[in-house]
C-alpha cells in the first residue's frame, strides 16, 4: 500500500542506518601543516608544508600567492616599452624597405619585417607564461634583458622620418 508521499522514490529501507556513514576517514581530517617564515620542511611531505605569515595569515602550496602592486606596474610598464618595440621594429622596417632592396628580394624581406614586429611580443609571451612559478625579480630580469635585446635599431638609427 502507497503512503503517498513523492520522497518514496528517492529513499531507501535503511538509509537511516549509523554504520553506513563512513566519513572521510581521520587523515582528512587532520589540519594541514604549516611553518613561519625561516624555517624549511625536510623530507617526505616537505612539498604539503605551507608558510605562516607574520600577519597571521597561511598561504599552503598549492595556493598561488597574487602579485603585488609593484610587480603589477612593472609589468605593465614593461609590456607597453615592449608594445613600444612592436611598433618601432614595424615603422623602422617599412622606412628601410625601398632603400635597400638590392639586400634581400622582397619576400624574405616582408617574412624578416614581420618576425622583427612580432619578436617582443613573442618574448614577452614566453617569459610571461614560462615563468609563472617562479619568483617576480626573475620574470622582471628575463623582460629587462629582452628589452636590451630587442631595441629596434632601424627606428632608432633612421627614425619615423628618415635623412
Amino acid at each position: 500500500m502507497a503512503r503517498g508521499t513523492d520522497d518514496d522514490a528517492l529513499a531507501w529501507d535503511g538509509d537511516d542506518d549509523p554504520t553506513l556513514d563512513v566519513g572521510a576517514g581521520p587523515a582528512a581530517d587532520a589540519p594541514l601543516a604549516a611553518l613561519p617564515d625561516g624555517f624549511t620542511a625536510v623530507g617526505r611531505g616537505s612539498a604539503d608544508v605551507g608558510r605562516v605569515h607574520d600577519d597571521g595569515s597561511v598561504t599552503m602550496p598549492q595556493e598561488r600567492v597574487p602579485m603585488g602592486n609593484a610587480t603589477l606596474i612593472t609589468l605593465g610598464i614593461l609590456g607597453g616599452v615592449y608594445l613600444l618595440y612592436a611598433i618601432g621594429w614595424l615603422i623602422g622596417g617599412l622606412r628601410l624597405q625601398g632603400a635597400r632592396q638590392y639586400l634581400v628580394s622582397d619576400v624574405m624581406y616582408q617574412g624578416s619585417l614581420w618576425l622583427a614586429v612580432l619578436a617582443p611580443v613573442l618574448w614577452f609571451g614566453t617569459v610571461f607564461l614560462l615563468t609563472t612559478a617562479a619568483k617576480p625579480w626573475v620574470r622582471i630580469a628575463w623582460l629587462l634583458a629582452g628589452v636590451a635585446l630587442l631595441l629596434p635599431w632601424p627606428f632608432v638609427m633612421i627614425g619615423a622620418v628618415g635623412r
